[in-house]
């Protein structure tokens, strides 16, 4: 019998490994933290608003991460990401860390009771987060001397529900893009 033929690239499974071809282990690893540090870079642009409209950005891409790929990020990486959030956020120093570092634990807790998830849970569950770290921060920035109402962080929560399935798609191209195979030397 001859040897069967060579399927057309077309035609050739997606996850199949190929010869000489493999994910750039540095690449796999920098994307998600890089893609987290420039989602709380948002703070810097330039929008002027008397109340706060922008969602916190590297929040929604932390809760994505997590949800899309919960071993990917260590436990502890709420504190780094977190200082690094505080640093251009504009809320007192360290209140990004705590926030952020409670969010992980609480994450990886979720995952652990709830290992199939679907997209609707997903989402209800990034809402309570959102919620929770906007009401928190509120009360974390009034304690530090601020005196803003609750009821000024209504616009902001709802365009952050709302922006969170975008930023979780946002998530997946990137973490389609971290594992592309390159060339392997």
């Amino acid at each position: 019998m001859p040897p069967p033929l060579p399927l057309p690239r077309q035609l050739q499974k997606l996850g199949q490994p190929r010869i000489n071809r493999a994910p750039s282990p540095f690449i796999a690893l920098v994307t998600p933290w890089l893609l987290v540090m420039l989602g709380s870079l948002c703070p810097l642009m330039p929008l002027i608003a008397s109340a706060p409209i922008v969602p916190p950005f590297g929040f929604l891409l932390l809760i994505g991460w997590q949800q899309l790929r919960p071993g990917l990020f260590p436990v502890w990486a709420g504190l780094p990401l977190g200082l690094f959030d505080d640093l251009y956020s504009g809320q007192p120093f360290g209140s990004a860390v705590l926030l952020w570092s409670v969010t992980m634990i609480a994450l990886d807790v979720i995952e652990a009771r709830f290992p199939w998830r679907g997209f609707w849970l997903n989402w209800l569950a990034a809402a309570g987060f959102i919620a929770a770290y906007l009401i928190l921060s509120l009360l974390l920035s009034n304690l530090g001397g601020g005196h803003a109402r609750l009821l000024i962080l209504g616009p902001q929560l709802i365009v952050s529900v709302l922006t969170y399935p975008l930023a979780a798609r946002l998530v997946g191209l990137f973490d389609r893009f971290r594992l592309v195979p390159l060339k392997a030397v």
